[in-house]
C-alpha cells in the first residue's frame, strides 16, 4: 500500500515565473511531517499545488485518487483539510457561521464516522464557544488562527495541510495551537505542518523535510536531521 500523499517529480508556476522544480514528497497516513525552508523556498506553493489552486505538472496522488484537474473544492471532499498562512476565514459571518462552513457533506466519505464535531472543536478552543456569535474580523490573529484550525477540522480531514500556524502568535497561543496538532496526531490525522520554528516541528514530527530554490533538500527522520548542521547552515541559517 503506497503513501497517503505521495508526490512525484512535482512543477508548479504564477503565470510564467516556475517555483517547484521537481519535487518529490510522501506523507503516510496518521504522521506528522514538517516541511521547513526559508520565506520564498517553495512551501507554501506545494501546499497550494495539492490543492489545485495554481499550475502544475507532475503526479500527486492522495489517497489512491489521481489530483491533477480536480477542483480545490473537489481535493478538500476527498480527505485533505488545509489552513493558509493568512487563515481566510470569512470576516463579516460569525464564528459559528465559519465553523458552519467546515462541516458540509462530503459525498465520496459521506458514510464515516466524523473524528471532530463542534463539540471537540469548543473543546479543543474554548474561546470560539464564547465567541461563537461575534463575527470574525472582530478576532484576535490567535483566535483566527483557532478558528481556522477548527473548521478545517470539521471537514474530517484524514491529511491536514497547515502553513505557518503559529506566524506572529504569542508564545501561550502557540501552545495552544501546538496542543492541537498534537491531539490530531493522536487521532490519526496525517498533518503536513509548513513551519519555521523547529522546536514545534520536532515536538511534533515523525520526519522533516527542507525546501530551497523549490526542490526538497533533505528529507529523513530527526535524529538524521539532528547530524545534519549543512542543512540547517545551507538552507535554514539566515544570511
Amino acid at each position: 500500500m503506497g503513501a497517503l500523499l505521495e508526490i512525484r517529480g512535482l512543477q508548479a508556476w504564477y503565470g510564467a515565473s516556475q517555483v517547484l522544480h521537481g519535487v518529490d514528497l510522501h506523507v503516510e497516513a496518521g504522521e506528522v511531517l514538517a516541511l521547513a525552508g526559508r520565506n520564498g523556498s517553495g512551501r507554501s506553493t506545494l501546499a497550494k499545488a495539492v490543492m489545485g489552486m495554481v499550475r502544475t505538472q507532475g503526479q500527486v496522488r492522495f489517497a489512491g485518487h489521481v489530483l491533477a484537474g480536480r477542483c480545490t473544492f473537489e481535493i478538500a471532499r476527498l480527505g485533505i483539510g488545509y489552513v493558509p498562512e493568512h487563515r481566510d476565514v470569512f470576516p463579516t459571518l460569525t464564528v459559528r457561521e465559519n465553523l458552519a462552513l467546515g462541516i458540509a457533506p462530503r459525498s465520496p466519505r459521506s458514510g464515516r464516522t466524523p473524528r471532530f464535531t463542534l463539540d471537540d472543536a469548543y473543546a479543543l478552543f474554548p474561546i470560539l464557544r464564547e465567541r461563537a456569535a461575534a463575527r470574525a474580523g472582530v478576532l484576535s490573529g490567535g483566535e483566527q488562527q483557532m478558528l481556522a484550525l477548527a473548521r478545517a477540522l470539521l471537514g474530517n480531514p484524514d491529511l491536514l495541510i497547515v502553513d505557518e500556524p503559529t506566524e506572529g502568535l504569542a508564545a501561550q497561543v502557540s501552545a495552544v495551537v501546538g496542543d492541537c496538532l498534537h491531539t490530531l496526531r493522536e487521532r490519526g490525522v496525517a498533518v503536513l505542518l509548513i513551519e519555521q520554528r523547529l522546536a514545534l516541528a520536532r515536538r511534533l514530527a515523525d520526519r522533516i523535510a527542507v525546501m530551497g530554490h523549490g526542490a526538497i533538500v533533505f528529507e529523513g527522520s530527526l535524529d538524521a536531521f539532528a547530524q545534519r548542521d549543512d542543512i540547517v547552515r545551507d538552507w535554514l541559517g539566515v544570511g
